[in-house]
């Protein structure tokens, strides 16, 4: 309560500042208070990652009453399902991405990478993702910077928080492969779809050359995707047809000694979906010229060259390399927390609250492994962790619902609401396009409801409807069946630049 006492014969007036109630007091001097109520500081939350959990943690929750804070490398949310269209051009690459600050001033959002996270004082070393200033001295050393894997752009940064969601997803995994970051390609952000894009036109501008023999142009024109799962399949579609529309039209005396070869160490591709559909999609990709490679091992890759265990040496012009994840360099440097012994992500309780590890101050008789402790400030999501006790798949799918499951909770703290329910899935069934206007669906291996699944055309129409629908923002929503229709009618834009 802030007070003002005023003298002499005021009795009967009321005086106002700043529209604050003033209280008139009856006697020989009159006392006027004035109350001002203090608006409660909000809580930080800040969010780490700009991918399908961290983004829709950051569409939904109420920015009104939080302080939001994102971290990324990147300035944008990638549409991971176009990422495939994009690099052969039946997409391009603004439809895949979301701008993270649309949601600025409300968000304050900073390009950068985190480093590291102090759990008991709640600070987080970040490190920009941008050049550093032309006055900012370059440390000398990794040790100058951090501690971490990150070679450092510029000076780090703390930051604090009073909330901290963890969505920083992961990296593609190469299993030691020697050779595979130097002379493949990844295709997991759309800066790698714009570079497979740039590289496959370049390929065939290299055939075209005439001094060339056609062994040399089968060799730059084979193209080599490692991985049989939804990525490297669709892609290889993807690509598969590009190859048989625009690139026969443009460059007939080349399209036919292109050649597009699927590997995998595993038995089958697309293990995750019905037998039935597994042979669908493999008698399709026969059918089109698609050699597929399973039970093959990638021992080295160098410059136009792959080392397989089963064929000895394989040239290619591209090389596209999608086998799987392997741990964000953050999580790899949290040592306080639970992590799963063979992915390495952290591992959440039910609530996707993040399991620290339990107190050491056991009896020294005992040999019992101390219980993990939920920490009640820090969530994990996406690629990077897993709830305890369960496996779900590693998909878009799984980190955007426990993103809108963090919203819920988050948002109902504020009003004092239950949000004891843990995190429960919901399958709504796996999409993949096959080549040829041809898709699988599969709801079969859900755990309730319907379990359709289909391929052929009809899968196709919804693997298109459904992702056109998906697109976050309503001018996505038209530039993604816009594109479609532009270039199915006008064919596919081949300027490289």
């Amino acid at each position: 309560m802030l007070s003002i006492r005023l003298g002499g014969k005021a009795a009967g007036r009321q005086h106002t500042l700043y529209a604050i109630k003033s209280h008139q007091v009856r006697g020989a001097a009159q006392k006027v208070a004035f109350s001002s109520t203090t608006v409660a500081s909000k809580e930080k939350v800040v969010i780490l990652g700009s991918g399908w959990g961290g983004y829709e943690v950051l569409r939904g929750i109420d920015k009104s009453r939080y302080d939001v804070t994102i971290i990324s490398p990147n300035t944008y949310f990638n549409f991971t399902p176009l990422l495939a269209s994009c690099a052969v051009g039946s997409l391009e690459y603004r439809c895949a991405l979301e701008p993270v600050r649309r949601y600025t001033p409300q968000v304050k959002s900073y390009q950068a990478w985190c480093d590291a996270i102090d759990f008991k004082s709640k600070t987080l070393t970040c490190m920009p993702a941008t050049p550093p200033l032309p006055f900012e001295k370059k440390p000398a050393t990794l040790a100058d910077v951090t501690t971490t894997a990150y070679p450092g752009t510029g000076t780090p940064f703390q930051l604090p928080y009073d909330k901290l969601i963890i969505s920083v997803g992961a990296y593609a995994q190469t299993f030691g492969v020697p050779g595979v970051k130097e002379h493949g390609y990844f295709l997991k952000d759309v800066k790698d779809a714009r570079s497979i894009r740039t590289r496959i036109l370049e390929c065939f501008e290299q055939a075209a050359e005439p001094l060339l023999t056609d062994d040399q142009r089968r060799n730059i024109l084979h193209f080599c995707i490692v991985g049989g799962g939804p990525t490297g399949v669709e892609f290889g579609a993807e690509l598969h047809d590009f190859l048989q529309s625009d690139i026969r039209k443009h460059y007939p005396h080349l399209a036919t000694l292109a050649k597009i070869s699927l590997y995998d160490v595993a038995p089958t591709i697309l293990s995750m979906f019905d037998q039935g559909l597994m042979q669908y999609a493999e008698k399709t990709f026969k059918r089109e010229g698609i050699d597929i490679f399973t039970s093959h091992h990638v021992e080295k890759i160098e410059a136009g060259k792959m080392h397989v265990k089963e064929q000895g040496e394989v040239p290619f012009g591209l090389l596209v390399w999608s086998t799987g994840l392997a741990p964000n360099p953050l999580i790899e440097c949290l040592t306080e927390v639970e992590k799963h012994p063979k992915t390495g992500s952290v591992i959440t309780d039910g609530h996707c609250q993040l399991l620290m590890k339990g107190s050491t101050e056991k009896s020294a008789a005992s040999d019992e492994k101390p219980d993990p402790v939920p920490n009640p400030d820090v969530w994990a999501i996406g690629d990077a962790a897993m709830i305890q006790g369960v496996m779900l798949p590693a998909t878009a799918q799984v980190a955007n619902q426990k993103g809108k499951y963090l919203v819920k909770k988050l948002n109902r703290m504020l009003e004092g609401q239950d949000t004891s329910a843990p995190f429960k899935w919901r399958n709504l069934g796996t999409l993949a396009y096959v080549g040829e206007n041809q898709a699988l669906y599969d709801r079969s291996k859900s755990a309730g409801g319907p379990k359709p699944k289909g391929a052929g055309r009809m899968a196709w129409l919804l693997w298109r409807s459904a992702y056109a629908s998906m697109a976050l923002s309503m001018r996505n929503k038209i530039l993604v069946p816009t594109f479609w229709l532009v270039n199915w009618i006008f064919g596919r834009d081949l300027s490289r630049f």
